[in-house]
C-alpha cells in the first residue's frame, strides 16, 4: 500500500543505481524554502477568504477561463470527484472556432493566468464573459493586462502566488478556490505533512525514482500510462504537462504518453508489446462503487463466463491480465489502484506526482520550476500579431 487509498506496485528494483544519493537530494528538498512543497501543506494560507466563497456559493454553473496549469488541476479535481460535487463547471481550456452555447444566465467566470498576460486566456476572456455574468480572477498582483481587465469589470480579484508555477499550482488558490466553490475541503486535498512521516510512502517514492532514472539513463525516455479510470482522464494531462514541462530541458526529459483503456488494446498494444523497447509503464485502475451491471438474459451461453459481471470486474480482468503478460515480457511497469475516491486521496497522488518530478528533474541537474522555450512561441506570436 503507499497509502490507505492507494495500492501501489512499484518497478521491479534495479541494484545499479544509488538510493543513498537519491534519498538525500529527497532530504534537501525539505530543507530549502520552497513555496511549491508550502502549497501542498495544510498550514498554507490561501489568498482567499471564506466570505468569497460564501459569497459566490449560490450560483450553480461556473466557467473557468484559463491553459495549462491554470486549470488542468481543477478539470482534475472535477471530473475525479463529479460524483459528489453538485456545481456545473465548464472548462474553456483552448480556442476554438465553435463557440459553446452556455445557456445558464447566471454563472460565475473564474479567469485564471499567473501572468496575466497568456494571449489564449485574453482571447477567451474577451469571447465569453458576458455583462450580467459574476467574474473571480485569479493573477498575479502586479501590472498585466488580466488584473486591468479585472479592475475594469469590478471582478473579484484573488492573487496568484508569483513563487509557484501553473503545473505546480493545483493546491495553491488555482486549484483550492475551484474546489471550494464546488462544495469540496481543500484541507483534505493537502496532505504533505502527513505523507513525510509515512516510510512506506517516501520509500515507495525513491524507489520509483531510481527505477526512471535507470530507464532514461538505459534510453527508454517514454513514460506510458496505461489508465483504466475515463475519471482520471485530465488527472494524466495534468500529469503530461507537469513532466514533460518540467523536464523537458537541455536535451534531456520524458515524454508521457496517455492511453485510454482497454480501448488502446486494440490498437496501440500491439507496439507495446512487440515493438521498440524504449518505454516504461504505469497501469492505473479505481475502484468503482456504482458500475453497469450486465444483463444475464441478453448474453449468449458462448459467453456465458460474463453473467454477473459488471464493467469494473471486466477492466480489472483486462487490466491484471495486461499486467500477467508485461512480466512474462519483462517489460517495466508500475501500477497504482485507487481503493478511495475523495480529495485525500487524489492529494496523495498530485503530492507524490509533484514531488517524484521535482526530485527526477534536481538528479538529471535540470532546473524542475521553469519552462523557458515555451516563452520563445509566446513571442514569436505576439510579433506576428502586432
Amino acid at each position: 500500500m503507499l497509502t490507505k487509498g492507494i495500492h501501489f506496485k512499484n518497478f521491479k528494483k534495479n541494484k545499479k543505481i544509488n538510493i543513498y544519493k537519491i534519498r538525500k537530494k529527497f532530504l534537501l528538498l525539505f530543507k530549502e524554502k520552497n513555496y511549491i512543497l508550502e502549497s501542498l501543506k495544510k498550514n498554507y494560507k490561501d489568498s482567499f477568504s471564506k466570505k468569497i466563497i460564501n459569497k459566490y456559493k449560490k450560483y450553480s454553473t461556473f466557467k473557468v477561463i484559463g491553459m495549462g496549469g491554470s486549470t488542468l488541476g481543477t478539470q482534475t479535481i472535477y471530473e475525479f470527484l463529479k460524483d459528489i460535487i453538485k456545481k456545473d463547471f465548464i472548462f474553456i481550456d483552448n480556442l476554438r472556432q465553435k463557440k459553446l452555447d452556455i445557456k445558464n444566465s447566471k454563472n460565475v467566470n473564474l479567469v485564471v493566468s499567473k501572468s496575466g498576460n497568456t494571449i489564449e486566456t485574453i482571447v477567451n476572456s474577451n469571447i465569453y464573459i458576458r455583462r450580467k455574468d459574476a467574474n473571480i480572477f485569479i493573477t498575479e498582483n502586479k501590472d498585466n493586462y488580466l488584473l486591468k481587465l479585472a479592475n475594469k469589470l469590478k471582478a473579484e480579484i484573488v492573487h496568484h502566488n508569483n513563487y509557484i508555477g501553473g503545473r505546480y499550482s493545483v493546491l495553491s488558490e488555482v486549484g483550492m478556490l475551484p474546489a471550494e466553490l464546488m462544495g469540496l475541503d481543500a484541507n483534505k486535498f493537502r496532505q504533505l505533512n502527513s505523507l513525510i512521516k509515512n516510510k512506506q510512502f517516501i520509500k515507495s517514492l525513491i524507489s520509483g525514482v531510481s527505477s526512471t532514472l535507470y530507464y532514461i539513463k538505459n534510453k527508454k525516455y517514454n513514460s506510458i500510462i496505461l489508465n483504466y479510470d475515463e475519471k482520471s482522464e485530465n488527472l494524466f494531462k495534468w500529469y503530461q504537462q507537469l513532466v514533460a514541462e518540467s523536464l523537458g530541458k537541455k536535451s534531456k526529459g520524458l515524454l508521457p504518453i496517455v492511453s485510454s483503456m482497454p480501448k488502446d488494446n486494440h490498437s496501440v498494444m500491439q507496439l507495446y508489446l512487440d515493438g521498440f523497447k524504449n518505454n516504461f509503464y504505469t497501469f492505473f485502475y479505481t475502484d468503482e462503487l456504482k458500475s453497469e451491471s450486465l444483463k444475464n438474459s441478453q448474453i449468449l451461453s458462448s459467453q456465458k463466463f460474463l453473467r454477473g459481471k459488471n464493467l469494473s470486474n471486466i477492466m480489472y480482468a483486462q487490466k491484471i491480465a495486461t499486467e500477467k503478460v508485461f512480466n512474462k515480457k519483462k517489460i517495466p511497469f508500475r501500477s497504482f489502484e485507487i481503493k478511495k475516491r475523495n480529495e485525500k486521496t487524489l492529494g496523495e497522488l498530485f503530492c507524490f506526482f509533484i514531488l517524484e518530478t521535482i526530485l527526477i528533474g534536481k538528479l538529471l541537474n535540470i532546473n524542475p520550476y521553469d519552462q523557458p522555450a515555451v516563452e520563445l512561441i509566446k513571442k514569436e506570436t505576439k510579433k506576428l500579431l502586432i
